[in-house]
């Protein structure tokens, strides 16, 4: 049990780490620099504010950092649970990390460009811009599809609250339908928002109960309970 404890909070450290470097760079950093639709307002962003750029490309490839070793941990935590379920997750992890580096290629791409400052570096800088806001908005996939396993396996080990399971679950699939109404109807952003906020709910109750709590000392309940349940 000590071992195990050792692995949950070690990976509610680095869930931790995804969630700071992803509300520094996505949240925070990027609406400070992107003009939505403004090329001028953008390059001028980049130009006035380069340091906060480049802190914002570091935060980003600290997300990159962060979701795998997330990913990672979060296989060796369930791996004994079930090997299956336990791989999926981590695949899922890593390939959303993946997207996250294209993602940042893009901006760190865009300061560059947006340096030149001649006729065509505006506009280049905004369209990097809203390549990475795609990479991002398109990685909502594998963050849903990672969550739904996440879930599953969190009620399965008999470690963790049920409910926070079951909440993951919902988190994930909202995420999933999410990118389904972002793509459809992009306009209807309060949905998309209503849609990942048992997501947002699931993964904190998760980092703090890895944190404080770890593990509890239940043990794994057999599949059929699990279904019938």
């Amino acid at each position: 049990m000590t071992d195990i404890k050792r692995t949950a909070r070690i990976t509610g450290l680095a869930y931790l780490g995804l969630a700071v470097t992803g509300l520094l760079g996505f949240l925070l950093i990027r609406q400070r620099l992107y003009v939505p639709g403004d090329a001028t307002g953008t390059a001028a962003n980049l130009i006035a504010h380069e340091t906060l750029a480049r802190l914002g490309v570091l935060a980003d490839l600290g997300m990159v950092a962060t979701q795998a070793a997330t990913a990672v941990w979060f296989w060796r935590l369930f791996r004994p649970t079930d090997p299956v379920a336990a791989g999926t997750l981590a695949l899922f992890g890593l390939v959303n990390s993946v997207t996250i580096l294209v993602g940042t290629m893009f901006t760190a791409t865009a300061l560059d460009i947006a340096q030149r400052a001649d006729a065509a570096s505006a506009a280049q800088a905004l369209l990097l811009y809203e390549l990475n806001g795609a990479a991002f908005t398109l990685g909502a996939l594998f963050f849903g599809l990672w969550l739904m396993p996440m879930g599953w396996l969190a009620i399965r080990s008999g470690h963790l609250p049920r409910a926070l399971g079951w909440l993951l679950i919902a988190g994930g699939t909202g995420y999933v339908l999410s990118l389904v109404v972002a793509v459809t109807l992009p306009e209807a952003t309060g949905v998309v928002s209503a849609l990942v906020l048992p997501a947002t709910l699931g993964e904190f109750w998760m980092v703090g109960y890895l944190l404080f709590k770890g593990v509890s000392g239940r043990t794994a309940q057999p599949v059929a309970q699990v279904t019938a349940a």
